[in-house]
């Protein structure tokens, strides 16, 4: 295995694990407020890290723009969504989590 083919799976799986911690903040924090916060910010960084490995792997200049453009495109619609889904939480009087 190259040291290009390592970096690269380095890469994806620091992604899979920011995917994993995501999806542990979703299913463990109290509300809708924080849940959102840890999978917006634990998934776009995830796919930042799977997206800059397959960029290595790929070795090709037109997959690695078209990969970038993606997460730039995912990250800019998980934004979006998150706001309009805070917005809405709040609209129907749903209170942010508040430690005892």
């Amino acid at each position: 295995m190259s040291l290009l083919n390592g970096a690269s799976a380095a890469l994806i799986t620091v992604g899979v694990v920011f995917f994993i911690a995501g999806t542990m903040g979703l299913l463990r924090f109290p509300d809708l407020f924080t849940r959102l916060h840890a999978l917006t910010k634990a998934d776009n960084l995830g796919l930042g890290f799977i997206v800059a490995g397959l960029a290595l792997y790929s070795g090709s200049w037109m997959v690695t723009i078209k990969l970038v453009l993606i997460w730039l495109l995912v990250m800019t619609s998980s934004a979006v969504a998150s706001h309009l889904i805070a917005q809405a939480a709040l609209r129907k009087g749903i209170k942010p989590w508040q430690a005892p």
